[in-house]
């Protein structure tokens, strides 16, 4: 009985260790194929007042992918991981019947022009990123592409530090006060163990 619950203790022990290691990828679509599955705990999604919401974290070896280039050295891999490690990185999404907000919130022309300008310029004042203890992450930039109706959703890439003394905690809460669409503020809980154990690209030379 003693030699049987040693088997399962050290079984437990493997397989705790196996499901808390760091993820690697041999490519890009594998490991955005991970990440956009919501077990993993790297997407959240939610409807809310017949809009949909949903905030994806990037890793760091995906902006490394795209600055990379032909050189591939260990290098210039290296340098780049340093570069973009210091940052966090959310992609947060909003649409309403498969279409991008401008699509299908605003009203009238004027409704229409106070939503491109918040969007493009006002969105600081609506996403919040702040800790347990309401420490405020100050938003370092955002980017918010135009689409011209020509995607399924409003997509916005936000930045923020990425500092020891805001991943102490267990979770870090993302907010998106309203646009105007009634569905008031939207708020969604990040599990800072997952983004210190986001998963890696293999880079090949």
């Amino acid at each position: 009985m003693q030699k049987r619950t040693v088997f399962l203790i050290l079984i437990l022990g493997v397989y705790l260790l196996v499901s808390c290691a760091q993820k690697s990828f041999e490519t890009q679509e594998a490991l955005w194929s991970y990440l956009k599955d919501e077990d993993n705990g790297y997407l959240q999604q939610k409807n809310i007042n017949g809009y949909d919401f949903s905030l994806l974290y990037k890793p760091t070896d995906l902006l490394v992918a795209q600055e990379l280039g032909a050189n591939r050295s260990q290098e210039k891999i290296a340098a780049l991981r340093e570069k973009y490690k210091k940052q966090l990185y959310f992609i947060l999404s909003m649409s309403r019947n498969g279409k991008e907000l401008l699509s299908t919130t605003p009203k009238n022309r004027q409704e229409f022009g106070a939503m491109v300008n918040q969007l493009a310029f006002g969105m600081r004042d609506k996403v919040h990123l702040f800790t347990q203890k309401k420490d405020t992450l100050a938003m370092l930039d955002y980017n918010y592409p135009r689409m011209y109706g020509m995607s399924q959703a409003t997509t916005i890439l936000f930045v923020f530090p990425r500092k020891d003394k805001y991943l102490s905690e267990e979770t870090l809460n993302f907010t998106i006060q309203d646009l105007g669409n009634y569905t008031g503020e939207v708020k969604f809980k990040i599990q800072i163990d997952k983004i210190k154990k986001e998963p890696e690209l293999k880079f090949q030379n």
